[in-house]
């Protein structure tokens, strides 16, 4: 199939998976809120720009993205003589392709306009991102040793739990959105495709648990790591507090003993 009908097929496709969503938006304004569309072109020419924006995001992934995770996933298990540089990979493309994501870095404004400064933009990415990384380099390593998936899930949520009850109250919603958040766009295509190539290049493993399931670590590890974050942060401003009362107390003893004459 030539690139033209490819185009055309996949556009098809979109306009009827669009189709819906699009009727229920009209169907709401037109007859149930009875109220006229204003700025219609300007509203047809952005669903336009959608559907070309997906058929070109649709085949990017087909044509690049997958085949380039899988080959490297392939090459990095036949022509390395250590785990260690596919661990390396894994870690560094769950990192990367989390600081890319855009549904992320609108969460991360929105989040530090909304708390008034006190989430911080680039520590949201960045705590998200090793959280990514993290579980991504985790499922690879359970891909590599065959250990079943449900154990490290299971664990996962155990810890998540204990940190629910035990992290500030502000963080929690932010942390679990943040996992559905980061498996988005760009990490996504990149990450299944590096789970699926290990899964075909290794003996034994199945590519819809194996290659599929590494989306469920980089889902689980950054709640994981947000709420770890949100603890830190909160530990070292009470540090700072128990310093500073501390030192005025200090002062309020060195007065009472040494009053001034």
């Amino acid at each position: 199939m030539n690139w033209s009908a490819e185009f055309f097929s996949t556009l098809l496709n979109i306009c009827r998976d669009i189709l819906p969503i699009t009727l229920v938006i009209f169907g709401f304004r037109l007859f149930i809120i009875r109220k006229k569309i204003k700025h219609l072109k300007q509203v047809i020419n952005g669903f336009i720009l959608v559907i070309i924006g997906l058929v070109l995001f649709i085949l990017g992934l087909e044509k690049a993205l997958f085949p380039i995770g899988k080959l490297m996933a392939t090459q990095l298990s036949n022509n390395t003589s250590s785990d260690l540089w596919i661990y390396l990979f894994g870690f560094l493309i769950g990192a990367s392709t989390t600081i890319a994501e855009p549904a992320l870095i609108a969460v991360a404004l929105k989040a530090n306009r909304v708390s008034g400064g006190a989430i911080s933009f680039w520590g949201l990415r960045v705590s998200v991102a090793i959280g990514v990384a993290i579980g991504i380099t985790l499922g690879i390593w359970r891909i590599i040793t065959g250990y079943p998936i449900h154990w490290f899930i299971t664990i996962g949520y155990a810890i998540v739990i204990v940190q629910t009850l035990r992290a500030p109250k502000l963080i929690i919603p932010l942390a679990f959105d943040s996992g559905g958040v980061t498996t988005s766009t760009v990490t996504v295509p990149l990450i299944t495709a590096l789970g699926l190539g290990l899964a075909d290049a290794i003996p034994g493993r199945n590519p819809l648990i194996d290659g599929f399931g590494l989306i469920a670590f980089a889902s689980l590890f950054p709640i994981i790591s947000v709420m770890a974050y949100a603890q830190i942060s909160e530990y070292k401003v009470k540090q700072k507090l128990r310093s500073r009362y501390y030192q005025e107390l200090k002062l309020q003893r060195k007065k009472l003993i040494h009053p001034k004459k």
